[in-house]
Order: structure tokens, then C-alpha cells, then sequence
């Protein structure tokens, strides 16, 4: 009984910790955001996305603080998100727009730091990308566009990232009529260099691989990737549909850095090894570990 409470206990302080962790990141990840809208975009009349965009098109057009359109255009999506998405994502969204829009509402430009709307556009879609993408890493989001997105997936033949996207086609095209042409093309670059960043923020710099592998030497392949990456690998048993041969398949997760010594490998073997690569957001259990080759 004393071992259950002992057990008990410690999940329950670990589930602390993690509750910590992930608000502490979706605050620095919301403040970033704050920054690179306050800072960069928003004093070279340069929008983002989403609700984001609407936000500073309303701002501009009004002359009230952006932090208020952030946080009431908001807040319908997460009175639906925490009703069908889930309690846990909406909380966690809530907190990310309360910091977001306190954040916009009390940080001023900094005077001189920047006039140029390309690198206002470069650096600010650095700054948003990685912030937002701490925010989704760590279970939350900034924009209700997602959630929209989210609840009328099953409704519509498009997909999430589809349906963002033809919501943010209209809202860049929008601010061409409010802040001119030129600025919604540096706004189109702002978006896409966030959008880059948001991807390497969730994956990371060191992205994981999955590797499938059919040769007809298999074992020495294998014991190929064993040695000389230190990686670990199973054998899949498989059929091929028109030979009807027997085939065993090779499969292990490397990371980006290690693609290119791995197909140098095969090729030694195998030339004529069917080799089949793709991206992995995330890699849990096991003994993976990233590491760089030396």
C-alpha cells in the first residue's frame, strides 16, 4: 500500500512538471510572437496570416490596440475548440492568445531599429514562425483559423492545411487593398519564411527519417547500419504481389544528418536495394537518440 501512494505521488508531481513545462514554453513562444508582430511587422504595415492578419487590417483601419482584436476575434474559436477539440488544446490555446494579445497591447516599435520592410519581413517571419511553432509543439495554438480548419475537415473536400491556406490567400490579398501591393508581397514573404520555421521549430533542426529498405541481402545491410551508424533495425517479413516472392524489409529511423552516409551504404551492398525515405515529426521509446556524425 505504502509503494502505491509512493507511486502515486511521483506521477502526479511528474504530470506538475510537465503542466509547467508546457506553460512555461507556450509563454515564450507566445511572446515571441508578440515581438515579431509589435517589432517587425506590424510598424512596416506587414500581416500575417489567419486571425493574426485580420487583427492588424482591423487595427490599422480602427486605430485600437491590436491585442484586442488578437484576443476577442479569437475567442469564439476557443468557445468551439474547448466544446469538439478538447479541453486540454483549448486551455493551452486560451493561455497563448491572453499572452499574445497582452504582449501586443504594452510592446511599442523600437525606434530605429528597422524601416526596411524586407528584412522587417525576414526577421519577423523568423521570430513568428519559431514562436508559433513552440506553441503547437507544446499543445497549444494562436490562430482560430486552425480550429475552423480543424471542425469543418469532415464537412469539406479539403484538407486542414488547405483549408488555412485559401483563409490566408484572402486575408494576404486583403491587405494589398489596406496597406498597397508592395507590402502584400513582403507580407507573402513574411508568411512563408514563418511558415518554414514553424515546420523546423516542430521537427527540429537534427529531423528524424524513417527508412524502409527491400534488398535481396537484407542481413548484411542490416548489420551494415548496426556497425557503422549505430543504429538499430527490424526485419519485416513481406511478399512481393507480382513476383509472389518472399521478401524481408528492412526498417530503422535515422536522422537527416545520417541519410547520406546511409545511402552510400546500400549502394556499397546493393545497388539495386529499393530504398524508400520519409520525414517523422517525432520519435518516442526504444533507444533513439539523435546525434551528429563525426
Amino acid at each position: 500500500m505504502e509503494y502505491i501512494q509512493t507511486k502515486s505521488a511521483a506521477h502526479k508531481k511528474l504530470s506538475k512538471v510537465k503542466l509547467i513545462r508546457r506553460a512555461l514554453f507556450i509563454l515564450i513562444g507566445a511572446s515571441l510572437v508578440s515581438v515579431g508582430l509589435e517589432i517587425f511587422l506590424v510598424p512596416n504595415n506587414i500581416i500575417d496570416g489567419g486571425i493574426t492578419g485580420i487583427s492588424i487590417i482591423l487595427s490599422h483601419v480602427s486605430g485600437f490596440n491590436l491585442g484586442i482584436f488578437l484576443f476577442l476575434l479569437n475567442l469564439p474559436f476557443l468557445l468551439v475548440g474547448y466544446k469538439q477539440i478538447g479541453k486540454t488544446f483549448a486551455l493551452s490555446t486560451f493561455f497563448g492568445v491572453i499572452v499574445m494579445s497582452v504582449g501586443t497591447a504594452f510592446l511599442k516599435p523600437v525606434p530605429g531599429l528597422t524601416y526596411d520592410p524586407l528584412l522587417a519581413a525576414v526577421f519577423g517571419g523568423i521570430i513568428l514562425g519559431i514562436g508559433v511553432g513552440m506553441v503547437i509543439r507544446y499543445g497549444g495554438s494562436l490562430d482560430g483559423t486552425e480550429i475552423i480548419a480543424i471542425l469543418f475537415n469532415k464537412k469539406i473536400p479539403l484538407s486542414v492545411g488547405e483549408t488555412v491556406m485559401v483563409f490566408n490567400i484572402f486575408i494576404l490579398g486583403s491587405a494589398g487593398f489596406v496597406f498597397g501591393w508592395n507590402n502584400a508581397m513582403y507580407s507573402l514573404i513574411a508568411y512563408y519564411i514563418a511558415f518554414k520555421m514553424i515546420d523546423v521549430t516542430i521537427g527540429g533542426f537534427n529531423e528524424s527519417k524513417s527508412v524502409w529498405i527491400i534488398s535481396d541481402q537484407p542481413e548484411e545491410i542490416g548489420e551494415a547500419i548496426l556497425a557503422r551508424l549505430g543504429r538499430g533495425v527490424t526485419y519485416l517479413n513481406g511478399e512481393g504481389a507480382y513476383t509472389g516472392d518472399d521478401k524481408k524489409v528492412i526498417f530503422c529511423v535515422i536522422t537527416r544528418l545520417e541519410e547520406a552516409k546511409l545511402r552510400s551504404i546500400i549502394e556499397e551492398i546493393d545497388e539495386n536495394a529499393f530504398l524508400a525515405v520519409g520525414s517523422i515529426n517525432d520519435v518516442k521509446g526504444g533507444n533513439f537518440k539523435k546525434k551528429s556524425i563525426h
